[in-house]
């Protein structure tokens, strides 16, 4: 994803209005692009807040800018410029990260970013793209781009088998028929998910774009169990699921990153298993969830 990331964002450069705004990460990808366009690639160095302040002074300008950095860097630790220097003063900017939850764990704490996308939903009216394939990513960066809000489009090393280009609503990948539980599955996790669930009578709904979420797809084919599996923290969508489905008795199980450190390095497919996103610990949970409670003596 992020050598299509790359490529389509210096592509972007032929508009004049569009600058990218980097802080050393991918700085050597962007090379060609910064000698083919001089100014209009802009690297401030290892200074993430200034990144976001420089982003947020092109977008007064009238410029739409491309910020990009690894998740914990772009996000959380630029979090208090992302929401003065864009958001307060009412600027847009399309911000793309790398690295997903973690997958640069060998690199350790650093590079973890599991929170990323729950900072960003206490932002309002920012558009959330979490692409699950490379191919899905073109289309949905020309929309942001070209759009005039703020959006955060989170890109990964891991991926699904297929792309789903058209997947911003709602998609329905498997379906078990009427009243049969809903499982949600946001960005990479999809493969994961529909392996866990692959015996058992389960319908399927993918989408790349958690923010806005598609409540009137989700209406449309949920019943009262619901199952949310999301490649960052654990309960992100809880309340746009729960908002969606408010005047109806449901029961829903959200999956994702744990709360808890893991002070761990390992590898991604490490920290699949030890926070139960692989699709036997995606079955575990699930089965959990959906076996009935014994009845009472």
């Amino acid at each position: 994803m992020r050598e299509t990331f790359v490529a389509e964002a210096a592509a972007f450069l032929d508009d004049p209005r569009t600058t990218i705004v980097l802080a050393d990460i991918s700085a050597a990808a962007f090379a060609p692009a910064a000698e083919r366009h001089p100014g209009r690639v802009i690297n401030v160095g290892i200074r993430e807040q200034l990144m976001v302040g420089v982003a947020g002074g092109l977008a007064l300008t009238g410029q739409r800018p491309i910020v990009h950095s690894y998740a914990p860097f772009l996000v959380e630790r630029a979090y208090e410029q992302i929401k003065l220097d864009l958001d307060h003063q009412g600027v847009g900017a399309v911000l793309v990260s790398v690295g997903a939850s973690y997958d640069r764990a060998a690199a350790g704490r650093t590079h973890l970013g599991p929170a990323d996308v729950a900072l960003i939903d206490t932002l309002l009216d920012w558009t959330v793209h979490v692409p699950g394939h490379r191919d899905e990513l073109p289309g949905l960066l020309r929309n942001v781009v070209c759009g005039q809000g703020s959006a955060y489009v989170r890109l990964s090393a891991r991926s699904n088998a297929r792309a789903y280009p058209d997947a911003a609503d709602l998609r329905v990948v498997r379906d078990a028929g009427p009243g049969a539980p809903l499982l949600v599955a946001v960005g990479p996790v999809l493969d994961q998910a529909l392996a866990a669930v692959a015996d058992r009578p389960v319908t399927v709904a993918y989408t790349h774009r958690p923010r806005p979420f598609d409540a009137a797809g989700l209406r449309a084919v949920a019943g009262t169990e619901v199952i949310l599996v999301e490649p960052y923290l654990a309960g992100t969508s809880a309340r746009v699921v729960g908002a969606a489905l408010a005047d109806r008795p449901h029961r829903l199980l959200a999956l994702g990153v744990g709360r808890s450190e893991l002070r761990r390095y390992g590898t991604p497919e490490d920290h699949d298993r030890w926070h139960g996103l692989d699709a036997a610990g995606l079955r575990r949970s699930i089965d959990a969830f959906l076996t009935p409670a014994p009845a009472a003596a």
